[in-house]
């Protein structure tokens, strides 16, 4: 069974066969204020009354309705300091494109089948299923998923590190990043040939390099630290893709400067004093 595409706000004809309700919903108000974490639902309803719920962010576990719990500060610092990283990439670098707003995609495993909403993914522009300015959920599979770890229990934790890294290896996604701010279960990962994740090599054992994203890079110890852009364009590591624009201005002042520089030490080689200089500038 496909998943619906919901791509308009009126109510509309999925591609399996329900009417998709995009932004209207049967719950009563009191069912929308208490999650429903858990409750066995079909894929039809799931799709017309929970995938864009309006109080609750729910995924979906073969019948059964997950709710995506919330971050907290630090592990929500890290995501956003990615995401800007990878904006600054992609601006320079236009081969993909980010979603980060509760968009999922359509699992279909061979012994089950899930509904994935990652809290950030990329899918890239030679994926065979384009990713459309109006799509509501993407219809193919994603080229890498980043969760930012759920930690409030250890059912929560275990999703993210290992059935959804189960989950999203089975479908082929080429990597999956696991942010975690206690650094306990911050992970990386790429997709072998044989249809296993296996860990990417920090480079000098700080240094994570994508390969479904060329030439991105970034440092894990940067996630803790957050520099700031401008910081990090004056780093060999991140001056590839982080403001070139800014780069380039800066060197050509500094530049002009270098100039100004020797002509002044020309100006004082022939005699030509700095009062002279100050008095003619």
């Amino acid at each position: 069974m496909a998943e619906p595409q919901l791509h308009h706000t009126k109510q509309t004809q999925g591609q399996n066969g329900h009417l998709s309700h995009n932004g209207h919903h049967s719950h009563t108000i009191e069912a929308m204020r208490r999650s429903e974490d858990g409750k066995a639902v079909s894929e039809a309803h799931y799709w017309r009354d929970y995938y864009g719920h309006p109080a609750f962010t729910y995924e979906w576990n073969n019948g059964i309705l997950e709710e995506k719990p919330m971050a907290d500060v630090r592990n929500a610092a890290i995501y956003r300091w990615l995401l800007v990283l990878l904006h600054a990439y992609l601006e320079v670098y236009p081969v993909a494109r980010l979603v980060n707003l509760e968009i999922g995609f359509r699992l279909a495993l061979p012994h089950k089948t899930t509904i994935r909403k990652p809290d950030l993914f990329a899918v890239r522009h030679d994926n065979p299923v384009p990713l459309h300015d109006l799509d509501r959920n993407y219809s193919g599979v994603v080229d890498l998923a980043i969760e930012s770890l759920s930690d409030s229990t250890q059912q929560e934790i275990e999703r993210d590190t290992v059935q959804k890294k189960d989950e999203y290896a089975a479908v082929g996604v080429q990597e999956y990043y696991i942010l975690d701010a206690t650094g306990e279960q911050m992970a990386f990962y790429y997709l072998t040939q044989g249809g296993n994740y296996a860990p990417i090599t920090p480079v000098n054992g700080d240094v994570i390099r994508s390969t479904v994203l060329p030439g991105f890079q970034f440092r894990i110890s940067d996630l803790h630290r957050q520099p700031t852009l401008l910081t990090l364009a004056a780093d060999p590591l991140y001056q590839p893709f982080v403001l070139p624009d800014y780069q380039a201005t800066l060197a050509q002042l500094e530049e002009e400067q270098a100039k100004s520089a020797r002509l002044v030490a020309q100006l004082r080689a022939l005699g030509i004093s700095d009062d002279q200089l100050s008095a003619n500038s």
